[in-house]
């Protein structure tokens, strides 16, 4: 956090910690939720943390993005039924895209180069886990580069309208999600 000039204290790193139930791979998604939230913010509070990460039983953030992503149109509509994201979980929802397909942009770029999609994720900086490697393929495999920066382009268009029109957010959010799904 003290790298990317996130202010946090002890006792908040603990809160985050402790929600996670001792989960590695919760723990490291809710770090990434807490990055793309403090994009322009000072410091992050105690009641940021409260709403921005999820009980153990719900599905991330993360998540949803990853199987949009993959083009698995079920299991993102799965986690938008059983999810009840909030207005405020929109900009992070928006900025948890834009990072993540910014990522599979340079990856697919690669995958163009070398043509050997195990080269490509052998080369990711900063490497993907073992348990991520099927995804990040099927991602990597449905999605061209012109296509990407495209669904970019469409991202940072959809967080304009968030900010002009937060009641409307998660309609926004939903409708891009499914459509890129899809």
């Amino acid at each position: 956090m003290r790298e990317k000039n996130i202010f946090i204290s002890q006792s908040n790193i603990n809160l985050i910690i402790n929600r996670c139930n001792g989960d590695r791979g919760i723990l490291k998604t809710e770090i990434e939720k807490i990055e793309n939230f403090s994009v322009g913010r000072k410091k992050i509070t105690e009641e940021s943390i409260l709403k921005l990460t999820n009980l153990i039983e719900n599905h991330d953030i993360s998540e949803l993005i990853d199987n949009c992503l993959a083009k698995n149109q079920k299991k993102t509509m799965q986690i938008l039924s059983e999810n009840n994201f909030s207005s405020d979980d929109c900009i992070i929802i928006v900025r948890t895209f834009l990072s993540k397909s910014k990522r599979i942009l340079y990856l697919s770029k690669e995958f163009e180069k070398n043509k050997s999609i195990e080269k490509t994720i052998l080369s990711a900086k900063p490497p993907i886990f073992w348990k991520d490697k099927e995804l990040v393929k099927a991602q990597i495999q449905k999605w061209k580069p012109h296509k990407i920066q495209k669904l970019i382009y469409d991202i940072n268009n959809i967080e304009i309208l968030i900010k002009k029109n937060l009641s409307n957010s998660l309609n926004f959010v939903t409708d891009l999600i499914l459509e890129k799904a899809s």
